[in-house]
């Protein structure tokens, strides 16, 4: 028992993140899966979606580029990440439910970006708007070098606990 409650009425979010690589004749190149970081921001926005209090929820994904003068190279999340480094691209994801432990636990996001030029991705993360907004979910990665016509698909989870 911790604070007078039990492990099972503790509730904390976890992140997962799933990344695949095509490139542009739909070929698998690379896939990672990560464990990514849930933000002071987006904990207190999924806090107000709980009681009404925040009504828009997350739907966007990002892919960004990391440090500006040196793309490619991105610095690790941080609970106080309220942005990505360098965003190259949003878009609205499609959103679902899943389980995971039991019934519809877990919140999913997918979306799929094709490169338009060469692109370093090193970064993606959740929003709850086209643009700005309030950042749920960051995570980094090792260099992600697309040509014109690559695709990157993310697929993006919050398993509720």
């Amino acid at each position: 028992m911790i604070d007078g409650l039990s492990a099972e009425t503790k509730i904390r979010l976890k992140g997962i993140v799933e990344i695949r690589v095509y490139d542009k004749n739909g070929n698998l190149k690379k896939k990672i899966v990560k464990e990514n970081l849930i933000v002071n921001a987006g904990k207190a926005r999924v806090a107000g979606l709980i009681n009404g209090i925040e009504t828009t929820p997350f739907k966007y994904m990002a892919i960004g580029s990391g440090d500006p003068s040196n793309p490619g190279v991105c610095t690790a999340p941080s609970t106080n990440n309220t942005a990505l480094q360098n965003e190259i691209i949003r878009k609205l994801a499609t959103t679902s439910r899943t389980t995971t432990n039991v019934t519809n636990d877990t919140a999913q996001w997918e979306a799929e970006f094709t490169a338009t030029g060469n692109w370093a991705v090193c970064e993606a993360g959740l929003f709850d708007a086209s643009s700005g907004g309030t950042m749920l979910a960051r995570q980094t990665f090792g260099t992600i070098n697309l040509s014109d016509g690559d695709k990157i698909s993310i697929t993006w989870k919050v398993i509720v606990q």
